[in-house]
């Protein structure tokens, strides 16, 4: 008889990872091409990167990769090892894939999902949901009182500002 997985921790390390490894890669496949909503190629830069699409870098530390697209009313950002400000705006949901990162989310998130490795993300509004996947992230978001999520090991979520 086989023995089943029961280690759910390397699981959710492995679907935290994932996502952001094939959002870097799709961003990566059309430099050229940026459909509506805007999107930005995946960039190596060791001082400062830009995007569009309300996700803008405002610096970075040493060699990163980042990647941000829109698709309708979502903000996808996916990173590693840089400093950034995104823009919420007024409702949009977004989702932050990644390791290293430090972020500060501005405007009112409709919901926000983030997966990945040792972030630290700081959001002004949040208004249903924040789902955290991954290990070690810190998430502070200062209003709002979404349903929490928190999937992962060393994770640690506050209210407050």
């Amino acid at each position: 008889m086989r023995g089943h997985i029961t280690d759910h921790s390397s699981r959710l390390a492995a679907l935290a990872v994932a996502p952001a490894a094939a959002a870097l890669v799709l961003a990566a496949c059309s430099s050229t091409a940026n459909p509506p909503g805007g999107t930005t190629p995946a960039t190596r830069s060791s001082t400062t990167a830009t995007t569009s699409g309300g996700a803008a870098p405002t610096s970075t530390s040493g060699e990163s990769t980042t990647a941000s697209i829109q698709i309708g009313n979502t903000l996808n950002y996916g990173s590693m090892g840089t400093t950034a400000t995104l823009d919420c705006a007024s409702g949009k949901s977004l989702n932050v894939l990644g390791s290293n990162n430090t972020l500060t989310v501005t405007g009112t998130c409709e919901k926000v999902d983030i997966g990945g490795t040792n972030n630290k993300v700081t959001i002004d509004k949040i208004n249903t949901k924040l789902t955290v996947l991954g290990m070690n992230n810190t998430v502070t978001y200062k209003d709002g009182d979404p349903k929490i999520s928190n999937h992962g090991s060393g994770n640690t979520i506050n209210k407050g500002g």
